[in-house]
């Protein structure tokens, strides 16, 4: 499908099993639940908003920060305008209520992924799985939510060649924030790269000119 910008209740599909991101199912077909631009992705359609905040979904994965400790959960900023909740079941092991701020304290970031969002936008997270986790090291860079699909590339493109050509591991949550973990040169050239990205998202024959700068970047230092 080609991309084009819809408003909310915009009809996108009439099979309710291509609903996704930013969409809503009504009577059996699917709507607009942005203003965005709509595009296809594994079958199923969605809408990438051209403003805002990140909408959260179930199965995305995200990069977090411990907020509070509450009664059995962490309250985890996702950066969205709604909050997420960790229960404490949602863990790879088992620990008791009274070691919560030993396992993950205020402040914290944790690489997570969203379990279930209901109705009243109560967005329950999850840990239990071995990819994910409390991020010790590296730094975590923030840019716009509606960036991330031009920082993954077509194909995952921009997002491959960036793991290919800077000396780091990377890893984009769905919300807009990014991890980056290497030296600290390569990780300074990284975030560098990461917000030219998302300054000219909008133009054309960007992973091209990214590469370029990567390449004369690496140069300059030898």
């Amino acid at each position: 499908m080609d991309r084009n910008v819809v408003v909310p209740g915009d009809l996108l599909s009439e099979e309710a099993k291509k609903a996704g991101e930013g969409t809503y199912v009504k009577d059996g077909k699917v709507r607009s639940l942005l203003y965005g631009m709509v595009s296809s992705y594994k079958d199923k359609v969605r809408v990438i908003p051209l403003a805002g905040k990140y909408v959260p979904s179930p199965g995305d994965t995200v990069i977090g920060t411990v907020q509070d400790i509450v009664f059995s959960n962490w309250i985890v900023d996702i950066n969205s305008p709604y909050e997420g909740l960790l229960h404490i079941s949602e863990l790879p092991r088992k620990i008791e209520m009274n070691e919560m701020a030993k396992y993950l304290r205020i402040g914290s970031s944790v690489m997570i992924r969203v379990k279930d969002v209901d109705s009243t936008m109560k967005v329950e997270l999850t840990m239990n799985d071995r990819r994910l986790g409390i991020l010790t090291r590296g730094r975590v860079a923030e840019i716009s939510p509606t960036r991330v699909p031009r920082l993954i590339g077509k194909g995952g493109s921009m997002i491959n060649m960036l793991k290919k050509e800077l000396n780091c591991n990377l890893f984009v949550g769905q919300n807009g924030r990014i991890w980056v973990d290497g030296g600290d040169d390569d990780m300074d050239l990284a975030l560098k790269t990461i917000l030219i990205i998302e300054k000219e998202a909008h133009t054309t024959g960007l992973t091209d000119r990214i590469l370029e700068f990567l390449r004369a970047e690496k140069e300059a230092r030898s």
